[in-house]
């Protein structure tokens, strides 16, 4: 088989990132070289002998940057220098020597044989002799990966990696360093493109390994991109796939398949009823959805139906809930109820709201708390009486 029948079936190349490698670099070109010939070399900034190095291999699409601006920046070149020559996917390997090219055919078979994905080499990270610094590292980025998208996998932060280059277009990236591997797989995820581990071997020798991962800066960088996509995930990506799923499927398909039908035991979907209903009677307008979906991850509760059941404050609905609070409220701190809530200012809730806001919060904390408690309830009832009529359904 010729070099270039490797890539051949999935048209694809292989962008190797480097920044003052020299030493490893030879060795990782010549492994790449046994597979393909289609290369981009993109050294970013390097003050050894990189250039020399390259200089060496004229059949390479090198790219030279006059200045270090990191490893996400020089991946986003190598990306957009791949989509250009017209490839469809793209293999990266990083040039410190740590990764095996024999493994490239690994990333061509899992696409033959599964389809479109961007594939993230896993390199065993709790096998012996890996550094203690990169095992954390990584159980720490695949936490929150997990959380941010759903998906769970064993290696989030091998640099071995397979792009599909056409479903990343139009997506919008802002880092530029070693963050922007977390970015670009969290922003995939989001954009429905399968991301998923395959096998590779990884090599790590002290005496010949160059990293330029600062782990302070790079750290604090890592933490602030999640913190922010942890911040989108809670506010517009959770509520987003909720509401799609709930919109497709409709209120019976999703009250059969999702509250009936899903495995969680009835005291789970009993009580993520109930904190959907307290959460959307409670008075937290405009953060419902952010606090709705954290609780439901803190205590491990049905996201899907606690989102579902904290839209019980629909807008038509919210001038009947406001006045329903303050009518409560208004009768036990002892107002008369009439001077409490004018129902010919139905148009004006919110100043009568700051008028009337001891009445309105108490009576909102009486009312969430009794529907959430009368309908978890009704909920499990109904549950286990459905269960014990059909024990298979759980």
């Amino acid at each position: 088989m010729t070099s270039n029948e490797v890539l051949a079936p999935i048209n694809a190349c292989v962008i190797i990132p480097t920044y003052n490698n020299d030493r490893t670099l030879p060795r990782v070109l010549d492994g790449v070289y046994r597979y393909t010939s289609r290369i981009i070399v993109v050294n970013d900034g390097s003050t050894d002998t990189t250039a020399e190095v390259l200089a060496g291999y004229p059949e390479l699409t090198v790219i030279h940057l006059p200045h270090n601006k990191g490893k996400g920046n020089a991946l986003r070149i190598g990306f957009r220098e791949a989509t250009v020559h017209g490839f469809d996917y793209a293999i990266t390997i990083d040039s410190d020597g740590q990764h095996f090219p024999d493994d490239i055919p690994v990333f061509v078979r899992a696409i033959e044989a599964e389809g479109m994905a961007l594939l993230i080499g896993d390199r065993n990270m709790d096998r012996e002799g890996i550094p203690g610094k990169s095992s954390f590292g990584n159980r720490f980025s695949n936490f929150w990966f997990r959380f941010e998208t759903g998906i769970t996998l064993s290696d989030t932060q091998s640099g071995f990696r397979l792009y599909p280059l056409s479903e990343l277009q139009g997506i919008r990236f802002y880092t530029t360093k070693f963050e922007f591997e977390v970015e670009v797989i969290v922003k995939a995820a989001w954009r429905g493109i399968p991301v998923r581990n395959v096998p590779i071997r990884v090599l790590y020798d002290p005496k010949e390994r160059v990293s330029h991962f600062r782990p302070f800066r790079d750290f604090t960088r890592i933490s602030i991109l999640n913190t922010w996509l942890v911040l989108v995930t809670l506010l517009y990506i959770r509520p987003r796939n909720y509401f799609r799923t709930f919109r497709k499927k409709g209120f019976r398909r999703f009250f059969f398949e999702d509250l009936l039908h899903s495995d969680d035991p009835a005291w789970k979907k009993a009580s993520s009823v109930a904190l959907g209903v307290w959460i959307g009677l409670s008075p937290f307008w405009g953060f419902q959805t952010i606090i709705v979906l954290f609780l439901a991850v803190v205590l491990r509760l049905n996201k899907l139906i606690a989102f579902a059941f904290s839209n019980v404050s629909i807008p038509p609905l919210i001038p009947f809930i406001i006045y329903a609070c303050i009518q409560i409220g208004s009768f036990v701190v002892g107002s008369p109820a009439e001077t409490a809530f004018n129902w010919q200012e139905i148009d004006t809730y919110r100043p009568f709201i700051r008028q009337h806001f001891t009445e309105y919060l108490l009576g909102s904390v009486i009312l969430a708390t009794t529907s959430a408690g009368v309908l978890g309830l009704a909920s499990y009832f109904v549950l286990t009486w459905r269960n014990h009529r059909h024990p298979k359904v759980q």
